[in-house]
């Protein structure tokens, strides 16, 4: 593998650039680590403008690591709707739990021990401590391996795992050891707004130190294998209303796909059958005034949805399915509610139905 020889006017260029041109993001206007580490949590597989009102709002809400580490969950859950991966807010509260009980409230300063941290991985360990704390180390996501594999014509396939080692060897070769805050968000930002899928290589203040650049292979850069195909599921959901108008849904279990988030009921369709047969089949509960509201696709990480919803009305409640309560429109406003299900409710709402 080839090196950047000019090392110094690399990180010149690089630094100089981005003190200039970069965004104007809350989290970067605060060195406090727990902050940070909220903010480097949201943005996992999200885009900047989305993250942005969740940061201040959760950040207004629990201002300190107390505050966090004794939120209960359904607040917490709250807090994130609509950001999806829910794993990483009770991640995020784990991780600053062992802090406030192990270390005093104090994130650690060293890779060793904040690595420890439920949530914590390499990525967000580095993040954290270069940019809170001023420590030399790498902060390797998607858009670093996507500038450094075109500055090096780095061709090795970065869906693998060792892979990484290559990138972070070189972002601690080159990181500026008196601001590495700087120097790793520069590569960041610059994979974030310049040197993106589709380059944007007349603007990128590093296109002399290039090679892909200079050999006119950028766009084929990095190498990624393709993921496996993401399976399919049709899901239907049925937003039901008792005679009093009062919605029935349950909580998910606390493991697995959306845990304790809540939902209206939702079932895996059998061919051919109609909504008032699978409310029947899976509910035992005979729906009436059964009307279709809205028809989406749901994509997770590694499966995606495809949602059929229906709303419908129950004259008489014999039994409750099992799990199931019915809430007022005032209390599923305040249940935290997955994104298919914010869907189907913003629908019911924006129709006039929900009250």
């Amino acid at each position: 593998m080839q090196i950047i020889v000019k090392k110094d006017e690399f990180r010149e260029a690089l630094l100089s650039w981005y003190r200039r041109e970069k965004r104007d993001l809350p989290w970067r206007r605060t060195s406090n680590p727990y902050y940070i580490w909220v903010s480097e949590v949201m943005l996992q597989q999200t885009r900047v403008d989305t993250v942005i009102p969740y940061y201040e709002r959760f950040i207004e809400n629990f201002p300190t690591m107390d505050t966090l580490a004794e939120a209960e969950e359904n607040d917490l859950l709250k807090m994130w709707e609509g950001l999806g991966y829910y794993s990483r807010v009770r991640n995020l509260q784990a991780g600053v739990r062992e802090v406030v009980s192990n270390y005093g409230g104090e994130v650690p300063s060293n890779r060793t021990e904040i690595s420890t941290l439920k949530g914590v991985g390499p990525y967000t360990a580095g993040a954290v401590l270069s940019i809170a704390y001023g420590v030399p180390e790498h902060a390797i996501d998607g858009n670093v391996m996507r500038v450094i594999s075109r500055l090096l014509l780095i061709e090795e396939d970065i869906a693998i795992p060792r892979t990484k080692k290559i990138f972070e060897a070189v972002v601690m070769d080159l990181i500026d050891k008196e601001d590495p805050s700087s120097f790793n968000q520069g590569l960041m930002e610059l994979g974030a707004t310049i040197c993106t899928p589709k380059p944007r290589c007349l603007l990128c203040p590093v296109r002399d130190f290039c090679l892909a650049f200079h050999e006119g292979r950028q766009e084929g850069l990095p190498v990624k294998t393709k993921k496996t195909k993401m399976k399919i599921i049709p899901v239907v959901s049925f937003a039901i209303r008792n005679q009093q108008g009062e919605w029935l849904l349950r909580q998910r279990p606390e493991k697995g796909l959306l845990a304790s988030m809540w939902e209206f009921p939702m079932v895996e369709p059998a061919e051919n059958n109609t909504p008032q047969e699978m409310a029947r089949e899976h509910f035992s509960i005979e729906l009436k005034d059964v009307v279709d509201i809205l028809s989406f696709k749901h994509i997770f990480s590694h499966l995606t949805w495809e949602m059929k919803s229906f709303e419908a009305r129950i004259e008489k409640v014999d039994t409750i399915p099992a799990g199931y309560r019915f809430f007022t429109h005032e209390e599923v406003e305040a249940l935290p509610k997955p994104v298919p299900v914010l869907k189907i409710w913003d629908e019911l709402k924006q129709g006039g139905t929900t009250k």
